[in-house]
């Protein structure tokens, strides 16, 4: 889940020592050319990229740590800290050779041992590295430099769900943190990646501080996407966490802060228009959902689930999260995201005309709805899920559903989502590299108790899903791609609410900034 700061007067006391904490450092922003400031989307609280799935905390991750594949920029996954690799003629023996030289940040050589040891716990929390562990017969590391991995059955996507480049990322990891328990935080943060985090220098709810890492060596290829070489520019990246929004403006449009990863909706048209600003824009996006709850009614019942859908109009949900037109993807109705390699429009076509609220009226008497409460989780923040309750609140009442909405602050309704009585729709969003395949996107689970808050459960759903991780030729992939979402307009795990893109923006003496939808640092030089 992604976290957005928003204003309130409660932070404002926060805002205040946060600006005071970062006193000349921030003055000087402009000048020093060695140091990057950013506002990040949030505060860092947690450390550990495998256990925690958060986005704040996977962004601290790629400044850490290196994967094993990357994806660039046209989604194709690439070689990162692996030098070669090879598969058997039966698929069921996959060979990895590390890069010479890789160290980790205190100067140590990487070995085999030690990405066998960061897969194993990567793959015990992460939904798509579950699917790879339960097809693994054998991870063993043969040499310093080697491991293998034996299928004891056909899994297709290997080398991308290794190459995953979002929540949970398989972040390699020394063996003697690796083997620390997937339930538990890690302590130390010795990484992989191109720089090192100052334990020392971090502030919680004001500053996080890395430095570039003297011991990382790039791949010899120019930067393309999530893969290629990560190059070093700067010395420092400072993280200045600002929760009051139009300090945060202020502050960025000063010229104090180089990077703002995630500002508000109503603030892109103005940074378009101020010619020391420029945008980057992920090209995927990120994907709105509307969850009911499976468990109760009336969205137990399919056809209820299906009025949800028919109860949406996706430019009215991304109006008023305050998305200008130009953000918001025209009506996409792709389960994987439209612009991704597994788009598509099969099973949609009912829906293609849009929202059609006599006809969610009709679904839901049909599923046996007779005026029972529906109680919506209605959030005070963050924004977009914000608005979307709002929107959902609104259109049920149209349909003369008996609404009950409860507010509360995002933490309190992360919890109740947990609770399977006592809420029937909450709203959240993930960015498109979470959902871009039937392997990675958490939310078309239908594996009952075992699936997300909402817990879908569909025996067709899970096994066509399980056909496509065992399939390795792309064709008949793209067909049970097809089937799946067909089914999935059938079950309805969720309701996507829209496709829409929140860029990042930075100042325009700033050069080398990645599209890639994670404020990665590397190959970013400051004038």
């Amino acid at each position: 889940m992604l976290y957005r700061p928003h204003c309130t007067n409660r932070l404002l006391t926060s805002v205040v020592l946060a600006v005071a904490t970062m006193g000349a450092g921030m003055a000087l922003a402009a000048t020093d050319a060695k140091t990057i400031h950013m506002i990040p989307q949030g505060d860092l609280k947690i450390l550990d990229p495998i256990q925690n799935p958060s986005y704040i905390t996977r962004n601290h991750g790629y400044m850490v740590y290196d994967t094993l594949f990357a994806q660039n920029s046209k989604g194709e996954v690439k070689p990162q800290m692996i030098d070669a690799y090879k598969v058997s003629a039966d698929k069921k023996v996959w060979t990895f050779t590390l890069r010479a030289g890789l160290k980790w940040s205190d100067g140590t050589p990487v070995t085999a041992a030690d990405c066998v040891a960061s897969i194993k716990r990567w793959a015990a929390r992460d939904v798509s590295g579950r699917l790879l562990a339960a097809a693994i017969g054998e991870l063993k590391a043969v040499d310093a430099s080697t491991f293998t991995i034996t299928l004891a059955k056909p899994f297709g996507p290997v080398i991308e769900m290794l190459g995953k480049p979002s929540s949970n990322v398989p972040f390699m990891m020394p063996e003697r943190v690796a083997k620390t328990e997937p339930t538990e935080q890690i302590k130390d943060t010795t990484g992989s990646g191109p720089f090192i985090f100052k334990k020392d220098e971090w502030v919680p709810g004001s500053k996080v501080v890395y430095v570039k890492n003297p011991h990382y060596v790039p791949r010899k290829e120019p930067a393309d996407g999530l893969a290629g070489g990560k190059v070093v520019h700067v010395e420092r990246v400072v993280w200045n966490f600002i929760p009051d929004q139009n300090t945060a403006l202020s502050a960025f449009k000063g010229g104090e802060m180089d990077v703002y990863e995630l500002p508000p909706a109503d603030f892109l048209d103005p940074l378009t228009k101020d010619a020391n600003v420029k945008l980057a824009v992920d090209p995927l996006g990120n994907q709105g959902w509307l969850r009911p709850n499976h468990q109760l009614p009336p969205f137990n019942h399919p056809k209820a689930r299906q009025a949800l859908t028919y109860l949406v109009n996706q430019d009215e949900y991304l109006a008023a999260a305050g998305f200008p037109a130009k953000y918001r993807h025209p009506a996409c109705m792709a389960y994987f995201m439209c612009g991704s390699v597994n788009d598509t429009k099969a099973g949609a076509q009912a829906y293609q005309g849009g929202q059609n609220l006599e006809k969610a009226k009709q679904l839901l008497k049909e599923a046996g709805y007779k005026g029972e409460k529906v109680v919506v989780l209605a959030p005070s923040e963050p924004p977009i899920q914000a608005a979307a309750a709002l929107v959902t609140i609104q259109n049920l009442k149209k349909i003369g559903v008996n609404v009950e909405a409860q507010a509360m602050d995002w933490g309190t309704l992360q919890a109740r989502r947990a609770k399977k009585d006592g809420w029937n729709i909450f709203h959240t969003y993930s960015v498109g590299a979470d959902v871009y395949s039937p392997a990675v996107n958490a939310y078309a689970q239908a594996s009952c108790e075992a699936a997300p808050s909402g817990w879908p459960c569909d025996a067709e759903l899970e096994k066509l899903r399980a056909d496509w991780v065992a399939e390795s030729d792309p064709a008949a992939r793209k067909q049970l791609t097809d089937a799946i979402q067909t089914r999935m307009y059938e079950v309805v795990p969720y309701v996507n609410f829209g496709q829409f893109f929140q860029p990042m923006a930075y100042r325009s003496n700033l050069s080398g900034v990645l599209n890639v939808g994670i404020p990665v640092m590397w190959n970013v030089e400051k004038k």
